[in-house]
């Protein structure tokens, strides 16, 4: 029994900090209707950044202070390079593509592209070696973290979404593009701000999944961006409490399936988890039918 209260409160943990990831994914897809795979490789880089950041303010000796701006070096960084994705792979597409038949499946492919070069591009800089995060708290502190960080971040986010201007805007956006620019509301700055966001998220994720157990390495965001991705399409993808509950679902699945003897069979019990929620409800467990106008 013991063990099964240990693995539920891990995998919660690792739940919520996945569910951090997936509200990028989620985001940007409830408005420009796009999979951003290079979401995976900004986790990445601001799992880089974050460790750079913590070791120059000097993890072992103040970690408190270390960790915290370290944190925030990454999330700031994570969030220009989210722009600067945003405004060399997508814009010009977005303006050239306006009102064509290819206006998803270009962006799509962009995206792939903009994932693979991030990854080899973080191969150049930091090499493919594996690198260990200082250990800044015990792990059960740490994991509470994460729990509470991911529960309020949820909370802002909800709140930005449906009680603020820019939260209108951005499901103005949601609905027609086109027509939130004719009512005035300035789409760029709208996704610009949807974008960094997302990559700040990811960023946070990033430095508290690394805190908790992983190392940085380059290819690391294949595993959890493919991970968080799931978990937003098992959610309900565009459904801000869907990534969240679709991350929680994941981590407890992950966390459980390493009681049985068929520890090593993890991804396989998630795609089936995502398949079967997809069968009985195809818009996810909180997503909702919309009706798409050609």
């Amino acid at each position: 029994m013991d063990k099964i209260v240990s693995a539920l409160i891990t995998g919660l943990a690792q739940g919520a900090m996945i569910a951090l990831v997936s509200l990028g994914y989620t985001m940007v897809y409830g408005i420009l209707k796009l999979i951003n795979f290079a979401h995976s490789e900004v986790f990445m880089m601001g799992a880089f950044i974050g460790l750079f950041s913590i070791l120059a303010f000097g993890g072992q000796s103040s970690p408190l202070v270390a960790g915290v701006a370290g944190t925030l070096c990454a999330m700031a960084f994570a969030g220009l390079l989210g722009t600067l994705v945003e405004r060399v792979a997508y814009a010009p597409l977005r303006a050239r593509g306006r009102g064509k038949a290819n206006t998803r499946i270009t962006p799509l492919v962009t995206a792939l592209g903009m994932s693979v070069l991030l990854q080899n591009l973080a191969q150049l800089l930091f090499t493919a070696r594996y690198r260990g995060y200082p250990q800044l708290l015990p792990i059960e502190h740490t994991r509470k973290v994460i729990f509470v960080t991911a529960v309020v971040v949820m909370v802002g986010l909800e709140l930005l979404v449906h009680r603020t201007w820019m939260g209108k805007a951005m499901r103005a956006l949601s609905v027609n593009v086109e027509a939130a620019r004719l009512m005035g509301v300035r789409t760029s700055r709208v996704i610009s701000i949807t974008f960094i966001t997302g990559s700040v998220l990811a960023a946070l994720g990033a430095v508290l999944y690394c805190l908790d157990q992983s190392q940085v390495y380059p290819t690391m965001g294949v595993v959890i961006g493919t991970r968080a991705f799931v978990a937003a399409v098992i959610g309900g993808i565009g459904n801000i409490p869907g990534a969240m509950l679709g991350g929680l679902l994941i981590g407890v699945i992950g966390e459980m399936t390493k009681l049985t003897p068929y520890s090593g069979l993890q991804d396989v019990l998630i795609f089936t988890a995502l398949i079967v929620v997809l069968l009985v409800k195809p818009t996810g467990l909180l997503g909702k039918q919309a009706i798409e106008k050609v």
